[in-house]
């Protein structure tokens, strides 16, 4: 099980570092007469049963109001691969190769989620690694400092702590023009994100701090002459290492959630550079999902993607136990 995540979560990060090259079309670009169209059958037996190379059928739309498609058996199309910088791609430009079917402009829907896994996963990783550096450093902080600055530290992380994140995120959000370039939708959508996650990594980390810091090698190394600085880094931070590493783990769904809830919202990424998020605004049209399941295929990405960060976390937890301090 702790395998099959880690390989679950590492063709994810594969697929977003090799999205342009793995996505047989411009995710941008719809095609005509292609609203809805459904996934590609991809044969290797023609009509009489003998062996080809992989092709499909051109497909061919013969119901516009009921969106219905059929296979023309007269016209198979030829698969090209390793050409204009892709893995696959149709040979006739005029049939797309829709792995995934297409959405409601004719859009491939698999080059679409491949790209957003970039964003959606990018945008998860920062706002995490984020919130994990922040939570490090105010808590431990506040936990070698004690005192007044434990204070004001803990109660400004308890007070982020009982606001309804969910709430806070979209205010938040909501306050700033509802239209911005990507690059600044990423950038401070991970601010956003990290600002509400940091209190859960602090709370542990200025524990650990607290009770490492009253250790006798804590004693010698400043009987020694170490600085707080140093004792801090070499000393109190490595103990904490366990414990941020399952942070970073469990924050990393909650931001992926986080982020898909407010491109979903219309307040993440637009249209045009969509997210995992983004793509599930139509597959809110429960009447539309009878005939175009596929649109599901963005919130199956996401399940896949916690599901296997949650089992690795849990894998990830045991040597958590090496570095808590003994009662």
């Amino acid at each position: 099980m702790k395998t099959a995540a880690r390989t679950v979560l590492a063709g994810w990060l594969a697929v977003a570092a090799f999205a342009p090259w793995l996505a047989p079309n411009d995710q941008g670009v719809p095609f005509d007469e292609r609203a809805y169209a459904p996934p590609t059958r991809v044969h290797v037996r023609t009509a009489s049963g003998a062996l080809a190379a992989p092709f499909f059928y051109a497909q061919v739309l013969v119901d516009p109001l009921q969106r219905r498609y059929v296979d023309d058996e007269s016209r198979p199309v030829a698969l090209r691969w390793f050409e204009r910088g892709r893995l696959v791609s149709s040979a006739d430009p005029g049939q797309p190769l829709l792995l995934l079917g297409a959405d409601g402009l004719g859009r491939d829907l698999f080059s679409r989620v491949v790209h957003g896994s970039r964003l959606s996963l990018g945008l998860a990783l920062v706002a995490a690694l984020g919130a994990t550096l922040i939570g490090a450093a105010a808590g431990a902080i506040a936990g070698l400092a004690g005192g007044w600055v434990d204070a004001v530290i803990t109660r400004t992380a308890e007070v982020v702590l009982v606001l309804p994140a969910l709430y806070v995120l979209l205010a938040l959000r909501s306050s700033l023009p509802p239209v911005l370039s990507p690059v600044w939708t990423f950038g401070i959508t991970a601010v956003i994100l990290a600002l509400v996650c940091w209190p859960y990594a602090a709370r542990g980390v200025r524990a650990i701090v607290a009770a490492e810091r009253r250790r006798e090698y804590v004693d010698a190394a400043v009987a020694l002459g170490a600085s707080r600085s140093r004792v801090l880094l070499r000393h109190l931070l490595p103990a904490t290492r366990g414990f941020l590493r399952t942070q970073f783990g469990l924050l990393l769904p909650t931001c992926i959630l986080a982020e898909a809830t407010l491109s979903y919202a219309g307040i993440g990424f637009t249209d045009a550079f969509p997210s995992w998020g983004t793509l599930l605004q139509e597959a809110a049209n429960i009447v539309l999902l009878r005939t175009a399941l596929w649109l599901l295929a963005p919130a199956l990405a996401i399940v896949s993607v916690v599901l296997a960060v949650n089992i690795a976390s849990d894998a990830a937890a045991a040597p958590i136990d090496s570095t808590l301090p003994v009662a």
